[in-house]
């Protein structure tokens, strides 16, 4: 079997795993050798997943899109470092067979596979995506000669569960550069904000989503900080947690997201608001993830009414 023949071209997708590269890389650093094992299995699990499901449907006509592979690698960065292999695999199988191939293959899934994946093991298996935290290697080589870092591993809580728990804020330069606990890829803002700009100049990923979405989040989280609700300054709560790499990877996926300027930026301030709303009010430190998916799910709505308000404009112009 020619692989080769087996996996749908998808330029697009090539150009997202492009800019993840330099991501995966700074997470080996930071976390070890174990990542590159953990999105190994992820990889696997996940390209066999889809062809299986694919094959029940289009028989030795089925393909495995590339697409499946930015789904496992964004799933991969979303988990916390020491999280078990067998953990990592039952979720991107579960995102990629419930969360894609049910509704029919590539380009017909309403909701982001990794999302669906991600939040699938964060709701069964709770101890392993939010007890568990290992401390960065912040002196090189780092994690580059080492398959993890064991030291103070289960202790070392992330920045948002420690506000949570004391109100105690890490320094923005750790967060900036990765030098705080959490998942594989989230925690380096620099870097993640070098491949928003990446994809954008690519013409992959939509800025009007990237901005909409850093707007709603911003401004009510400003909002409430003013008047006293959190005691989270924005900055801090834009750079903590999964929220930057949520919206340049997450929310500006071309198949969940909105297709018309006017759509994308409701789509984008509504994922930033609803962010917002979990992170102060809701028993979650993080809430992007399930942003994502509240939004993935109104996008249909919000592409209908915007076409009927474009339709009634339109005939009240020749009515006139």
């Amino acid at each position: 079997m020619d692989l080769k023949t087996k996996f749908q071209k998808q330029k697009m997708m090539r150009t997202v795993i492009y800019s993840l590269i330099p991501v995966v890389l700074y997470s080996v650093y930071l976390f070890g050798l174990r990542t590159l094992a953990l999105l190994a299995v992820v990889m696997v699990c996940g390209v066999v997943s889809e062809y299986l499901v694919m094959r029940s449907i289009n028989g030795e006509k089925a393909k495995v899109s590339e697409a499946v592979l930015v789904s496992s690698i964004l799933f991969t960065l979303t988990l916390p470092p020491s999280v078990p292999f067998w953990v990592a695999g039952v979720g991107i199988i579960f995102g990629i067979v419930f969360g894609k191939a049910v509704f029919g293959g590539f380009g017909k899934n309403i909701f982001n596979p990794a999302i669906v994946a991600r939040c699938f093991v964060y709701i069964s298996f709770p101890a392993f995506m939010t007890v568990s935290w290992t401390k960065p290697f912040t002196s090189f080589p780092g994690g580059l000669i080492k398959f993890t870092n064991n030291i103070d591993a289960a202790t070392n809580a992330t920045p948002l569960i420690t506000f949570n728990k004391t109100g105690e804020m890490a320094s923005y330069w750790d967060l900036s550069y990765g030098g705080v606990a959490g998942s594989l890829g989230e925690t380096a803002a620099i870097l993640l904000v070098l491949a928003g700009i990446f994809l954008i100049v690519k013409k992959t990923a939509s800025w009007k989503v990237m901005v909409s979405c850093l707007t709603g989040f911003g401004v009510l989280s400003t909002i409430l900080w003013i008047t006293g609700v959190t005691a989270a300054d924005p900055l801090f709560a834009i750079l903590s947690g999964g929220f930057i790499f949520g919206m340049i990877f997450m929310a500006t996926d071309p198949i969940t997201a909105p297709k018309t300027d006017t759509a994308r930026i409701i789509y984008g301030l509504a994922i930033g608001m609803i962010t917002a709303v979990i992170r102060i009010f809701g028993l979650f430190a993080e809430g992007m993830m399930f942003a994502i998916l509240v939004a993935n799910m109104f996008v249909p709505l919000i592409e209908r009414m915007l076409k009927d308000m474009k339709a009634r404009k339109k005939q009240k112009k020749v009515a006139a």
